[in-house]
């Protein structure tokens, strides 16, 4: 039973008092039924929260009815930091729990029989084993049976087994202490079923940071459309592994911490850092990563990061995705690094001073504090693998998955190499070129060291930096280019840093892949990424172009705002037909639901499907584009940030071209009017905007009858 209140403070007896009220009929209830009163138990909760904030935690009545105490400690717990802050009672809550005695079968106090009933043979870890059969009731009180060894039971067989201690109890249970002999130490050689193991776990905490984080924000963009990536990184900032989250920002993210490592001199333990700049590893500035180090004998011995679409960080329009930005300065606010967590308290103040211009400064904080509880969940479990292997061993496979990862790709280089390769030259070369719509060219030539079995990623030729904001960081060349290996890459490894050791990538400095720290990037990001991740496929011969953007869509106003991608055809590829609809390559965010979208904001979506016939023609075609019309029920600013509306993407191997992107507006009175790619435009209610995403190209020549 629960009563809503409003209240602050730590009035026991007040609540006491509510406590017995709320009681008593459940309490009549369970008499009524045949209860026993002295068998009944009252279990007493305050729901509490910081002021300001939505993430209440349950507290049970503490023995020193200290809730404040009890609170601060759980908080801490679960999400690593506190807030200056009041705290606020939303609920007051009761549980009675009936718990009648039972009779308990007891068996008779005997000396323990050493004789079993028979040996027979069993299969466990290390091979066949002889395994003595007992009966429960011939063991006797407090007999004592070393693993391994089956006693039967009146209806089941326990298996008990080595290195394991079972005890019989009175009631005739069996009382099993694990792994009751030494175990020895895990080796820091690598052992392959152990490399197995250590891989899944690295990545299991990124997975689990995710959770954390996904249930702990409260924006659209995090808790819905899931635009947010967490990984673990090594004492060097190298990437170790990665929850399946968004490639664009993985390989970026490695760039980011080691910015604050080598920037950084006076880590902390409780401290927490946050970036958004392009030249400490950033993307774009509504994606912001927040650094955690992981402490262990008073060092940093891994770091954790999570990085999360934030819904505004101010800028020109409602979003911070303006279309036309010509500085980094029109995108809203910059940051290299801001300590938001000192000594374990969460500073709101610096956070309010840093995001100046934000039109959304609540969901700002409250997805801050989400990335900090996701970075403690990563801690902890960094911390329990640890206190599982040591840290020499954790560290050691650490090493092991990345040298694992790099062997993968060396193997893909070569086979590679070898398809393309004319007789026995060493090096192979090979070439590819895109345009953005604006005709900026981004170029790659691939050169593959069959000996050495490296390879050289070299940009040049690429456009130089635009007016516009289609510049991307160069790290999330890097981000394209650590995607597009992992892809092809046959073997089941995590995505990690290793991947690029075999690999050199050589960027032109003033380029639109490498542009000025004051230059405008939110396009780069989104729409360039996706171009670059096509050059360097297509320099594989791996497939067609997919729709190469994310169709950016913005809206909102000045207190609130919104912002999704949407998705498109998938490219075709020697064996099979591109996906329609999907979200590909750099991105792999959800899209929010209608129900979802038309509760939190002014907007009804009037349409939601598959372009048909957008797709390239081939042997096997690309996949159909989206077309999605959204309605806006009163005045606001909407943009859309876009590519592929004036060059279609390319087919492979004689395959045809998919469509190009369409972006309309239809006015209220009737009128319709092209935004081209990108434009930012304010609408009103009535006016609708219409998005129809590129299909994919198709691959190979369609085959005559």
């Amino acid at each position: 039973y629960q009563r809503r209140v409003r209240g602050q403070g730590d009035d026991v007896a007040l609540y006491d008092a509510m406590f017995d009220e709320m009681a008593a009929p459940l309490v009549d209830l369970l008499v009524a039924d045949g209860a026993k009163r002295e068998q009944i138990e009252i279990q007493k909760f305050l729901e509490l929260r910081y002021h300001g904030t939505d993430t209440p935690l349950m507290i049970r009545r503490p023995s020193d009815n200290d809730y404040s105490s009890a609170f601060i400690a759980l908080h801490t717990q679960e999400f690593g930091f506190i807030l200056q802050r009041p705290l606020h009672i939303d609920h007051v809550r009761v549980r009675v729990v009936y718990s009648p005695k039972t009779t308990i079968r007891r068996i008779a106090q005997k000396t323990m029989d050493s004789v079993p009933l028979e040996v027979t043979r069993c299969y466990f870890e290390g091979g066949w084993r002889d395994t003595p059969v007992y009966r429960v009731d011939e063991c006797g009180v407090g007999g004592v049976l070393q693993g391994p060894c089956l006693v039967l039971l009146e209806t089941s067989v326990v298996v008990v087994e080595p290195d394991c201690t079972a005890t019989i109890t009175s009631s005739g249970d069996i009382s099993i202490i694990i792994n009751s002999t030494s175990t020895p130490t895990l080796s820091t050689q690598v052992d392959q079923i152990q490399l197995s193991i250590f891989s899944h776990r690295f990545m299991s905490i990124a997975e689990q940071m995710g959770y954390t984080l996904q249930r702990t924000a409260i924006s659209v963009n995090i808790k819905e459309r899931l635009d947010f990536s967490c990984a673990l990184f090594a004492p060097d900032g190298a990437l170790v592994a990665n929850a399946p989250h968004l490639p664009v920002h993985l390989g970026a993210m490695a760039e980011a911490v080691r910015w604050q490592i080598a920037h950084l001199s006076d880590w902390r333990d409780g401290d927490v850092i946050m970036s958004n700049h392009p030249e400490a590893g950033g993307s774009h500035l509504p994606d912001i990563t927040v650094i955690t180090p992981v402490f262990h004998d008073n060092k940093p011995v891994f770091f954790v990061a999570s990085r999360g679409h934030h819904a505004d960080v101010g800028g020109a329009t409602p979003g911070s995705m303006p279309p036309h930005s010509r500085a980094l300065a029109d995108e809203g606010a910059a940051f290299t690094s801001v300590r938001i967590v000192r000594n374990g308290v969460f500073d709101e103040s610096v956070v309010a001073s840093t995001l100046v211009g934000t039109r959304c400064l609540h969901d700002n904080l409250s997805d801050l504090k989400a990335q900090v509880a996701a970075n403690q969940r990563g801690i902890a479990l960094v911390h329990a693998l640890i206190d599982e292997y040591t840290l020499p061993v954790v560290q050691a496979y650490m090493g092991h998955v990345q040298e694992a990862a790099a062997a993968a790709v060396r193997s893909m280089l070569v086979r590679i190499a070898d398809r393309h390769a004319a007789g026995d030259e060493r090096v192979v070369r090979v070439r590819a070129v895109d345009r953005m719509d604006c005709g900026a060219p981004i170029a790659l030539t691939l050169s593959i060291d069959r000996q050495e079995r490296r390879a050289t990623f070299d940009f040049a030729g690429s456009g130089a930096q635009v007016v516009g904001n289609i510049n991307a960081p160069r790290a999330v060349v890097y981000s394209a280019v650590i995607y597009s290996l992992r892809c092809l890459v046959s073997e089941e490894i995590p995505l990690n840093s290793g991947c690029l050791d075999p690999i050199e990538i050589s960027v032109p400095r003033g380029s639109l892949l490498w542009p000025s720290e004051d230059a405008a990037v939110v396009g780069g990001n989104v729409l360039t990424s996706q171009r670059v991740t096509d050059v360097v496929l297509d320099a594989f011969g791996a497939c067609a172009n997919s729709y190469g953007c994310m169709n950016n869509f913005t809206f909102g106003t000045d207190t609130s705002g919104y912002y999704e991608t949407i998705g498109g055809g998938a490219g075709a590829g020697p064996t099979w037909n591109g996906a329609s609809g999907v979200q590909v390559h750099m991105t792999n965010t959800k899209i929010t639901d209608p129900e979802t979208l038309e509760r939190r904001f002014d907007v009804l979506l009037r349409s939601f499907e598959i372009r048909r016939g957008s797709g390239g023609d081939g042997k096997y075609t690309g996949g159909d584009g989206l077309r999605r019309v959204v309605e806006f029920l009163a005045p606001m600013t909407a943009s859309v940030l876009s590519e592929r509306r004036s060059l279609a993407p390319r087919g492979a191997a004689g395959g045809g071209d998919g469509a190009r992107g369409l972006n309309l507006l239809h006015r209220a009175d009737g009128l319709t009017v092209n935004m081209t790619g990108n434009m930012s435009v304010s609408v009103d209610a009535g006016d609708c905007i219409d998005i129809q995403t590129p299909g994919g190209g198709g691959y190979g020549a369609v085959e005559e009858e």
